[in-house]
């Protein structure tokens, strides 16, 4: 067998497998403790077009100062955005602290797709 043409063969075969990947975008959205439930809508109503897109959504609450102490209070946000966007969105990541964080990543239903 000749090897240029392996070597050749083999790099239509990677150039056609990039071709057909596809690429997943992540967008993020930063909500506080004590971000207020008009406003929380609004994100909720972005989140929702990313996840009918195909796109990802990461949630981050960010804790300031005392605010630290009061981690139910994330939670609490967190679910409440799991459950507004259940019919679009499926958890992908449950709501875990990293340093002054709290992090969910939502990841679209089969369906929308």
């Amino acid at each position: 067998m000749d090897y240029g043409k392996f070597q050749y063969e083999q790099r239509r075969k990677e150039r056609k497998a990039k071709k057909n990947q596809v690429k997943v975008t992540v967008k993020e959205i930063q909500l506080r403790p004590k971000t207020d439930d008009y406003h929380l809508q609004f994100d909720i109503k972005r989140a929702t077009k990313w996840l009918q897109e195909g796109k990802k959504v990461k949630f981050r609450v960010r804790f300031r100062g005392r605010e630290i102490t009061h981690q139910h209070i994330g939670r609490e946000r967190l679910s409440n955005i799991e459950e507004a966007l259940k019919d679009v969105g499926v958890v992908e990541q449950r709501p875990n602290m990293e340093g002054r964080d709290m992090l969910m990543v939502l990841a679209p239903n089969k369906e929308n797709k």
